[in-house]
């Protein structure tokens, strides 16, 4: 076996390694109430000036963006690694992460448009960048699960992986649009010392754990039932009765 072969294997194995750890199963729950504990025990509700329940939602809402481009950066590395070395795995993998991402992508549309009804008394704006290049985001990829869909991922996922690979690019673009261009609502808030947001950043980074192992754990749920999807296409008929 090449040293190829043997990292990728061993990555393979590192990945279900710490998908179905019980660290990642407790630390999930753990973790996920001590951040509801925080956000609704000690977390201000003021932000930008303005003093609503509203704005705990930025704790729970910025955990998803972020879980939503780690998602769509694991479709990206699935699809070229599929592409470049073949293997069930790394379509599985990128199909997963894809559909975990566009489900997180979805709900942080949703709680940024509750969120940003109070801070801007707007549920959307199209003039705001990062608002238009993340609904972009949404769109390609629900394309990509359609892709996915409509083609016999079974034999050959070539299609799915070539569209998770090319659609990446909106990610990074979305994410630094406020950089890119002048924003008109979103503010650049990493290494920003001038960001106006009040947001407690314990509470913050115990919510960004807690839905990173959430990630983590759901991606494992989904890769199970994708390896129960293909054992059970494997006993099925073909031909007429062959197996």
């Amino acid at each position: 076996m090449s040293t190829i072969s043997s990292a990728l294997a061993r990555a393979i194995r590192l990945a279900h390694w710490v998908m179905w750890s019980r660290t990642v199963r407790w630390g999930t729950l753990a973790f996920g109430v001590l951040s509801l504990g925080l956000v609704f025990g000690s977390a201000s509700d003021t932000m930008y000036g303005i003093e609503h329940g509203a704005n705990l939602i930025a704790y729970w809402h910025i955990p998803l963006a972020w879980v939503a481009a780690l998602a769509m950066s694991v479709t990206f590395i699935g699809s070229a690694l599929y592409l470049r070395y073949g293997g069930r795995f790394w379509n599985r993998l990128a199909h997963s992460a894809g559909e975990l991402g566009f489900l997180f992508a979805t709900l942080t549309l949703i709680t940024g448009s509750i969120w940003g009804r109070v801070i801007w008394n707007s549920w959307w704006e199209w003039t705001d960048v990062r608002l238009v290049t993340f609904l972009i985001v949404w769109f390609i990829y629900a394309g990509y699960l359609v892709v996915y869909g409509a083609t016999d991922h079974s034999s050959d996922g070539t299609y799915a992986a070539v569209y998770g690979v090319l659609g990446f690019v909106t990610v990074p673009i979305s994410y630094l649009s406020t950089r890119l261009w002048t924003p008109t609502f979103h503010e650049t808030t990493l290494a920003n010392p001038e960001v106006s947001a009040n947001i407690d950043p314990t509470t913050l980074m115990v919510s960004l754990v807690a839905a990173t192992l959430l990630y983590t754990y759901l991606m494992a749920l989904r890769i199970e039932l994708h390896e129960l999807e293909d054992r059970i296409r494997m006993t099925q008929p073909r031909n007429g009765g062959d197996r």
